[in-house]
């Protein structure tokens, strides 16, 4: 069923008395059990590193703990880009696409988009 109309916590409550969240959750749960096991034999480094290196990148320490550094920067950006869009959406009622479109002046496709209903 396709929610219409509905409010992001209309939506919420759709998912949880359907049972999609706890099939996310569950299936989130899998994934994890790698880092579980490492947890339990006490060999957890702190660095999230599964061991997956294809292109052997990881044989030069130095731009590797580099890279390191980096991916977890840019993944503390898009925790702090996320919540900022969730509050934004909880505080205004709209979303970033609506929002950024009722800014005078502003021309853009997003605002095409909406004029002519692909994005509602």
């Amino acid at each position: 069923k396709w929610y219409s109309g509905e409010k992001m916590w209309g939506l919420h409550e759709a998912s949880i008395k359907s049972g999609a969240l706890w099939q996310v959750l569950f299936f989130i749960g899998l994934l994890e059990i790698p880092f579980l096991l490492k947890l339990a034999n006490g060999s957890v480094d702190g660095t999230g590193d599964l061991g997956f290196d294809p292109l052997g990148m990881a044989q030069d320490s130095e731009s590797f703990n580099k890279r390191q550094v980096t991916e977890v920067k840019n993944g503390r950006l898009a925790m702090i880009a996320i919540s900022g869009m969730t509050h934004h959406y909880f505080l205004t009622g709209k979303g970033p696409i609506e929002f950024i479109t009722q800014i005078p002046n502003f021309k853009s496709c997003a605002a095409a988009a909406v004029s002519t209903q692909l994005c509602r």
